[in-house]
């Protein structure tokens, strides 16, 4: 990552509808420079998707809640996550370290409809337990921008 690459990103970020021939413009480089610089990103994978960003709330699941789950011993992450996969409420999984196997962020129509997520999670025979925190009020959105340009910049070593 450099400057340019740093830039943009930036650009893109903050106008994902723009063209590469106008974001050239903005950058004061060649349009096939900024397609190459994209292409380039997108192979390394520091860009990896081009697609809206959606609000959970907005489409109808205003809860948040984040579940830490034990899994059985032998079951295996593969075969948790992949039941996982299977229920659209849960937007994200990890497998991680300390308290508990496996991380999960639900999203719900209600604290209600919660109970019902979690209870779809939980039919897993690979699953013992779980223990549930909702979230209250996002304070920091999900964000990689200031990290971009921190890289960027050479400061993220």
């Amino acid at each position: 990552m450099d400057d340019l690459d740093g830039r943009l990103i930036e650009v893109f970020a903050r106008h994902p509808r723009l063209g590469v021939l106008e974001a050239s413009r903005r950058l004061g480089v060649a349009r096939g420079t900024v397609q190459a610089r994209l292409d380039r990103l997108a192979e390394r994978g520091v860009i990896t998707g081009w697609g809206p960003e959606l609000s959970t709330a907005a489409l109808g699941y205003p809860v948040t809640a984040f579940l830490t789950l034990e899994i059985r011993q032998g079951a295996g992450h593969e075969q948790v996550a992949g039941h996982l996969a299977t229920i659209p409420e849960v937007i994200e999984a990890h497998t991680i370290t300390g308290a508990g196997d496996m991380w999960a962020r639900v999203v719900a129509a209600s604290n209600a409809d919660l109970q019902r997520v979690i209870d779809r999670v939980l039919s897993d025979p690979g699953i013992v337990r779980s223990s549930t925190v909702i979230a209250l009020e996002e304070q920091v959105s999900y964000r990689v921008l200031p990290l971009a340009a921190e890289a960027a910049a050479g400061d993220g070593s």
